[in-house]
């Protein structure tokens, strides 16, 4: 696929872009309650996405890329962080590797232009797949902590 090359561009950089993730967590007001949760393990969590993006966009890998999100979701519930602050943060962290690819594109060719819109769509259905079991898992942890009350 001629997105490869940028979806290595994104795992080889990912530090870069998690920072940048971090930052706009900190400068947007709405995002109070995960600025809580420890900064490592949002770096933890951010490198192991991006830099095993490849990986994770393989289809062969939805049934483990579905359970870490869930988990995920649970963890934030646990938390107490709001779901609309989680679901926030992944779009942030899309953002952020659009934007840095995008800045690191040399050239604004045909066949360059079509491998960022081709890695844009594989990342739309990659992150609509994560934020559908991050609020999956959200919501039945939800779920088992009110029935527990």
């Amino acid at each position: 696929m001629l997105s490869g090359k940028l979806v290595h561009l994104i795992e080889s950089h990912w530090d870069e872009i998690i920072a940048r993730v971090v930052e706009q967590m900190r400068r947007e007001p709405q995002m109070t309650h995960i600025r809580t949760v420890v900064e490592s393990e949002l770096r933890e969590w951010g490198q192991n996405l991006l830099q095993n993006l490849n990986h994770w966009l393989a289809a062969a890998n939805e049934d483990d890329l579905a359970q870490r999100s869930e988990a995920l979701g649970k963890l934030r519930c646990e938390e107490n962080v709001p779901l609309h602050e989680s679901v926030r943060a992944l779009f942030i962290i899309r953002e952020k590797m659009l934007d840095f690819v995008e800045e690191h594109i040399p050239s604004r060719d045909t066949l360059e232009l079509y491998a960022e819109e081709q890695l844009e769509r594989r990342l739309a259905r990659f992150f609509d797949l994560l934020t559908i079991h991050l609020v999956y898992g959200y919501e039945r942890a939800l779920r088992r902590h009110a029935a527990i009350a």
